[in-house]
């Protein structure tokens, strides 16, 4: 009898993992709550209107629909026990149990707010589809809303903020200025005298944490040409719903703020009932393996394995690639009486965009990029580590129209089956 993988998220990790057993005599269930995969790192464009959100998903079932041993199942996962090898799933108010001979979790991240006041009420995220259609959908709506409003009220709601200095952070903050500067202002008639206001706060000294030094002093450099204010070692203390109070008590009027300064597991590593560490990560063995649960490999921005220098790896899609392939390999090693192998992350470097013409790289951890190469370069890399020939025509054609007219055309408010617990203009 053929043992049953179950494979949990269709992330990074999970598509990784499942395409390392296509060949492998093992029945693979695939689990996700979404019918699609999404190429997060461009989640900023869709909320700063580059891109549709069509644009940087892709259909689950037409990524695997060539692999036979696979099936997808769009579920929510409710319930793991370890100890029957069993888990409960929940679609449409619907349920039912799944059984395994090897669990695969890679359910990714959710947004960690580390217990700021108002920040889960007032604050958005960046981590899905979803959030980044409410966010485009909150600055649209609050730039109409300005022309209902007095010159005083305007400048909160057209100050912007974005916390956090790691990429997602640089690249949403340069994306909102650009859209404001070459667009918005030039739509609005009471935007026209007055200068794009957003912010960058950082609660550490320093922007890129991971990055050289000569690069992190490069990326705010652009960050502040570009004409972003970015407010470094001074954390968000308070946030409302018309203000962001930081640490040494300065208070930024903005209804605003995009939250990119921390994650922490999916809820789903607390149902596998071992003690968590940091973050709520799953400890693993270096083969991936949880510690105590010899049939249960857990990968990505959900899993805590210390590196050479002592550190847990970072939450990072490269990562959580190479870690799903390894997982799966590992689980045939197992079915073949072999030795598994243990994971060796292969860096082959990092990088972030800040706006046009402006970004930062380190390739191979040696070779430093800035400006309109590291730029070129960014582009190239995201362009074909999308899924989809037509999603690659589609985004090329967007950022060509952008490059050339300084326009975004995706500037529609659509709401239909969008909800959010986020405030809203008016």
């Amino acid at each position: 009898m053929r043992a049953k993988v179950i494979i949990i998220g269709a992330g990074f990790g999970g598509l990784n993992a499942a395409k390392a057993l296509a060949k492998a005599s093992v029945d693979v269930l695939l689990i996700d709550r979404h019918n699609y995969h999404t190429f997060s790192p461009l989640l900023y464009q869709v909320a700063t209107c580059g891109l549709e959100p069509e644009e940087i998903a892709y259909p689950v079932r037409g990524i695997f629909r060539h692999q036979s041993n696979l099936t997808f199942l769009m579920a929510d996962v409710i319930s793991i026990d370890p100890r029957t090898k069993a888990l409960r799933v929940l679609f449409n108010e619907q349920e039912r149990t799944e059984h395994y001979d090897y669990l695969l979790v890679a359910a990714g991240s959710t947004t960690n707010f580390f217990n700021t006041p108002g920040l889960d009420e007032y604050a958005f995220e960046l981590k899905t589809l979803n959030d980044a259609v409410l966010i485009r959908n909150h600055i649209l709506t609050l730039f109409e809303y300005a022309g209902w409003t007095d010159d005083e009220q305007r400048k909160a709601l057209k100050t912007l903020v974005v916390v956090g200095g790691g990429p997602t952070g640089l690249e949403t903050a340069g994306a909102l200025f650009e859209l404001y500067q070459h667009v918005l202002s030039k739509e609005y008639p009471y935007l026209r005298d007055q200068q794009p206001h957003v912010i960058l706060v950082e609660a550490t000294d320093r922007l890129l944490a991971p990055y050289p030094e000569s690069l992190q002093e490069a990326a705010l450099k652009q960050l502040e040409s570009l004409g972003v204010e970015v407010i470094l070692n001074n954390p968000v203390q308070k946030v409302t719903a018309d203000a962001v109070y930081l640490k040494d008590g300065q208070v930024i009027p903005s209804a605003t703020l995009i939250w990119s300064a921390g994650v922490k597991a999916s809820p789903l590593a607390q149902m596998l009932g071992v003690e968590l560490q940091r973050g709520g990560r799953v400890p693993v063995l270096p083969t991936l393996q949880v510690s105590g649960l010899d049939d249960v490999y857990v990968v990505g921005d959900m899993a805590y394995l210390l590196d050479a220098d002592n550190q847990p790896y970072p939450q990072m899609i490269p990562v959580a690639q190479q870690q799903g392939k390894l997982a799966a390999k590992n689980i045939i090693r197992r079915l073949r009486s072999e030795d598994e192998a243990v994971f060796k992350f292969v860096d082959r470097g990092i990088m972030a965009t800040i706006g046009r013409s402006r970004a930062v790289a380190y390739i191979y951890n040696r070779i430093p990029l800035k400006g309109y190469i590291a730029w070129v370069a960014w582009l190239v890399l995201h362009l074909i580590s999308l899924m989809g020939f037509r999603n690659r025509v589609n985004v090329l054609v967007n950022w060509i129209w952008n490059y050339f007219t300084y326009d975004r055309s995706i500037r529609v408010i659509f709401k239909h089956g969008a909800s959010s617990n986020r405030h809203e203009a008016g």
